[in-house]
Order: structure tokens, then C-alpha cells, then sequence
């Protein structure tokens, strides 16, 4: 099973070993292939930064859901329309 991760420092086969039994975190670190994103440039972090821009604009409750997919779509086509996009700064 590949899993992707992003380059955080918690994010290693040695944290199996703090959590399960060694027999058993060896049975599952047999069946993983971690692939870690670029520090820089990662598409997770990506989507990461555009979902909170959704987070920042949008309400923090919808009870409809045919409301909040409008809103959605809505800010979806005003950050389209303006071309939105993530400036990297490191």
C-alpha cells in the first residue's frame, strides 16, 4: 500500500513502533511504501492552502446542503474568474 505523506518529522515508520507491539508494527510496515511530498511545492500542501481559503470564506454552518454547494460553486467561480493563485514564500 503506498501511502503519501507530507515531509512532517511525525511522519515515520518509527511512530509504528511507539503505537503497536513490535511483531506487529513490522506485519504492517512490511505493507506500506511511504512516499513523501517535496518540502517545497507539495500538492498536498496546495490544496491544503486553497482549502483554507474556504475555511477563512465561507460560513462556519450551513444547514442546507444545497446552500453550501452554492457557496462553494460560487467562490469556486470568483477565484477561477480571477485566476487565484498560491504564491510560495520560503
Amino acid at each position: 500500500m503506498r501511502v503519501v505523506l507530507d515531509s512532517l518529522g511525525i511522519h515515520k515508520a518509527a511512530a509504528m513502533y511507539e503505537t503497536f507491539p513490535a511483531r506487529e508494527a513490522r506485519r504492517i510496515l512490511e505493507k506500506l511504501d511511504f512516499h513523501y511530498t517535496p518540502k517545497h511545492g507539495s500538492l498536498l500542501k496546495m490544496a491544503e492552502i486553497e482549502l483554507s481559503v474556504y475555511e477563512r470564506t465561507l460560513p462556519e454552518f450551513t444547514p442546507d446542503d444545497q446552500k453550501l454547494a452554492h457557496e462553494v460553486q460560487a467562490l469556486t467561480s470568483e477565484r477561477n474568474n480571477k485566476r487565484a493563485a498560491i504564491d510560495w514564500r520560503f
